[in-house]
C-alpha cells in the first residue's frame, strides 16, 4: 500500500498533538502535519480522521481489508 494517498476529510475536526495522551502514537499525518490516525500503544484501538469508506478516499477499499485482516479477529 502507498505510503500517501488521497483521503475524503469531511469536517475540521483534527486532534491536538500536544494533548494527546501519551498512550497513543500518531500513525498518519498531513503533508501539513495534522494528524489523521492514531493507535493505542497497547489496546487494539485505532482512530482516523478521514473516511476510509468514500470514494474520494483512493486506498479506501485496502484500507479496510487490512483493518479487517489485523483486527477482525
Amino acid at each position: 500500500m502507498e505510503q500517501a494517498f488521497p483521503a475524503a476529510r469531511y469536517d475540521s475536526f483534527i486532534v491536538n498533538k500536544e494533548t494527546l495522551p501519551d498512550c497513543f502514537l500518531i500513525s498518519a499525518e498531513t503533508d501539513a502535519g495534522e494528524v489523521m490516525a492514531i493507535r493505542h500503544k497497547t489496546a487494539p484501538l485505532v482512530g482516523v480522521q478521514f473516511h476510509p469508506e468514500s470514494m474520494m478516499t483512493v486506498a479506501g477499499k485496502q484500507l479496510l481489508h487490512n483493518f479487517i485482516t489485523v483486527f477482525g479477529g
